[in-house]
């Protein structure tokens, strides 16, 4: 029987990075990436078991460095890059590397917990992604639904394609451009986009929302002004290949035709403080994800600029001569967006929130504090979806 309430698992460390295994669609799986600066960083591998609503987890350690970014490769479920700290020279870097996890991780570790807690397996290097000539990376995209062997950087105001050989033992850049021009250029975020063959990405900085073009390398849209103060986060609605949501620090959550880039197509201002994540479900693009500094994440059901706006598609050749009159008279009018939940489970800055690759009806959300929570949608709307 399942259930809504939350599942709630406390890391004891403080974190940021959270991403769901894209390449396993088997079991429901989340990898939070920690951030201390007095003991070894580690990754813990959140496995949610459905059946009996609980968590397994395992540790991998992560001696490189405190963790700002996580993300797995789509068709290796071993291998994932982080972005992390390191100081070299007396000042930070954000440093980039591809590592695999070790094979046993697997099996045994989780019938005793505090076994693998206590006697934890290291990650195994494959290749770094940085050349400390581009300065600190913001994040790493893996080319989505591609064969893990392309990767995307964005290092400071520099982006950066990537071919992984060997393995991913070896990396080099393939191409790369350079944002020029006043003002605040370095990169704070990005998307691969999943359309138009993956030839396109989608960047932020400072307060602008960039399109490129990653055959020539070139810009094809810029939102000058996207939000009034720093854009945080970007997501590909993955149904309409226009259609871009972008969150930031003025607590709002903004919708954007790039083919129309003047006005956004809808803004919601549900949170009251600077909004760190945003993401569709991947399924049923009118479920929105957001995560905020207020502690809060929301579920929105954005339905009128989704696929599909009046709800379930009706198709004509299904209607008889009789229906389709009485239809008529009915003038269809697009569904309204409605905010379905907000979550309190959290006590600090939600800063990552993120779907089930798995179950689109599940998603985790992750504070600062270390504390990662399991929530589904709720089930009256997935059967109004659904029926």
């Amino acid at each position: 029987m399942e259930d809504d309430a939350p599942v709630i698992y406390g890391l004891e460390f403080q974190a940021r990075a959270l991403t769901s295994q894209t390449a396993e669609t088997d079991a429901i799986r989340f990898l939070v990436g920690t951030q201390s600066l007095k003991f070894e960083n580690q990754i813990h591998i959140i496995d949610f078991d459905d059946e009996n609503n609980m968590i397994n987890k395992s540790v991998l350690l992560h001696d490189a460095g405190e963790i700002w970014h996580i993300s797995g490769s789509p068709a290796d479920k071993a291998v994932l890059t982080t972005c992390y700290n390191k100081t070299s020279e007396s000042r930070v870097l954000t440093c980039a590397a591809v590592w695999r996890m070790p094979p046993e991780w697997e099996s045994g570790s989780h019938e005793s917990p505090d076994d693998s807690s206590n006697n934890p397996q290291t990650l195994e290097l494959l290749c770094h992604l940085d050349n400390t000539a581009h300065g600190s990376v913001a994040c790493v995209l893996w080319e989505p639904m591609g064969d893990g062997k392309r990767v995307i950087s964005l290092a400071e105001n520099h982006v950066l394609l990537w071919d992984l050989q060997e393995s991913s033992t070896k990396a080099t850049i393939s191409s790369s451009t350079t944002l020029e021009g006043k003002g605040q250029l370095k990169f704070t975020a990005g998307k691969w986009s999943p359309h138009h063959n993956s030839t396109q990405l989608a960047t932020a900085n400072d307060t602008a929302i960039r399109g490129w073009d990653l055959r020539s390398m070139s810009q094809i849209y810029c939102i000058e002004n996207a939000h009034g103060q720093l854009v945080r986060d970007l997501d590909f609605n993955p149904n309409k290949q226009y259609y871009l949501a972008s969150c930031g620090d003025d607590c709002k959550v903004k919708f954007w035709d790039v083919r129309h880039i003047n006005e956004p197509v809808k803004c919601l201002e549900e949170h009251s403080h600077w909004v760190w994540s945003v993401r569709y479900n991947h399924s049923h693009d009118q479920l929105l994800l957001t995560g905020s500094s207020d502690s809060r994440v929301i579920l929105s059901n954005m339905v009128s600029i989704s696929s599909e706006p009046f709800g379930h598609l009706v198709d004509d050749d299904e209607l008889s001569d009789n229906e389709e009159s009485q239809q008529e008279d009915k003038v269809k009018e697009p569904l309204q967006d409605s905010i379905i939940a907000t979550y309190e489970e959290h006590e600090d800055s939600v800063y990552a929130v993120e779907w089930s690759a798995a179950d689109p009806w599940l998603f985790a959300s992750l504070s600062y504090d270390g504390r990662l929570v399991i929530n589904r949608v709720p089930r009256a709307l997935k059967y109004r979806i659904l029926l």
